[in-house]
């Protein structure tokens, strides 16, 4: 039995913004970390799989509605939300992701369903919602996933013509007055004109599985049907025990073009070179050189850890079994 069993999980990075930042918010962001890494810790101690206790965290990010996947998603450019995630198991490789959803309320279990009962790894749109349904997952209607913030940005981003990322969002200072309200992602300590916004996890269990999982509301104003990193695995979600598990988030078209979830376990695998090597070398060699910004969360089977980033912040966090989880938003 591993006896460094081992969770962590990320809520997106992006741009920090202390100007607007209330002490009260800051600890918000924090206590939400802490809940949900505290809530996979007890899946892993009570012997869960890895599998269970990445699917239990982004379950639960994904009912938050201080981050952007589920309840809390951003805003396409046609005013609606088309949601995506993905699941992998590190001891089989089999995988389950799903695109494009607008009524599914956990989009990670319509992912995880994939990988369990269905010979396929990519569901998209309505088919993916089809398969949902016959699986017998929780509908929600479409503003179920409104929260007032993400509209007030969706109608800043719309007003500028153009999807909000982070490294091209620099005219967009943050501030107050473009966002309003005591909603507290109007005080985000992540600008969020200027943040990718993805959420993840990635574990090891007491048997020496690891699995990943990740899921996304997307980007702010994108186009409708446009597909990120997030469930493409290999991009933005990957797992093997032989190497690692990986969930990132970032700028989705750099993810895909250097399919960097998967370079970190090849580099591992093919240079022979440890988790925070191959890491540190995709997020901050290989990615800026197409101008790729985000970070990526990691764990291999002794139960290292790394959670590199390249932009100012990125909420995270990491919790070991029978330790007190450890969160952190600022570099």
């Amino acid at each position: 039995m591993n006896t460094n069993a081992v969770i962590a999980i990320h809520g997106g990075a992006g741009t920090i913004v202390r100007a607007s930042l209330t002490a009260n918010a800051e600890a918000e962001y924090h206590a939400a970390l802490h809940a949900v890494l505290a809530a996979g810790q007890r899946v892993l101690a009570d012997g869960g799989s890895a599998l269970d206790a990445v699917s239990e965290a982004v379950r639960l990010l994904e009912d938050c509605p201080l981050f952007n996947a589920g309840r809390g998603a951003v805003y396409t450019a046609a005013g609606t939300h088309e949601l995506d995630a993905a699941i992998m198991d590190g001891s089989t490789l089999e995988a389950g992701a799903i695109c494009c959803v607008k009524r599914v309320r956990n989009p990670i279990l319509a992912a995880r369903s994939v990988l369990e009962h269905s010979e396929h790894v990519l569901f998209t749109g309505e088919g993916a919602e089809s398969f949902a349904a016959a699986q017998g997952l929780e509908f929600v209607e479409p503003d179920y996933f409104d929260t007032e913030a993400r509209h007030r940005q969706w109608l800043l981003a719309r007003d500028q013509q153009r999807a909000m990322l982070d490294h091209d969002g620099a005219s967009f200072a943050f501030s107050s007055s473009a966002t309003g309200g005591d909603d507290p992602t109007s005080h985000e300590p992540l600008d969020p004109n200027r943040k990718f916004g993805t959420v993840g996890a990635v574990a090891l269990d007491a048997h020496g599985h690891v699995a990943a999982a990740t899921s996304t509301g997307g980007i702010t104003n994108k186009q409708a049907g446009r597909v990120g990193d997030t469930p493409l695995i290999g991009a933005g979600c990957y797992a093997d025990d032989a190497t690692c598990a990986v969930s990132t988030t970032g700028s989705g078209e750099m993810f895909m073009r250097m399919v960097a979830a998967y370079d970190v376990a090849a580099q591992m695998a093919y240079r022979n070179v440890c988790l925070q090597d191959a890491a540190h070398d995709v997020v901050m060699n290989r990615l800026p050189k197409i101008d790729g910004r985000g970070g990526l969360i990691a764990v291999d089977a002794r139960g290292n850890i790394a959670l590199p980033f390249n932009t100012e912040g990125m909420y995270r966090g990491f919790a070991r079994v029978g330790e007190t989880p450890v969160t952190a938003i600022y570099r």
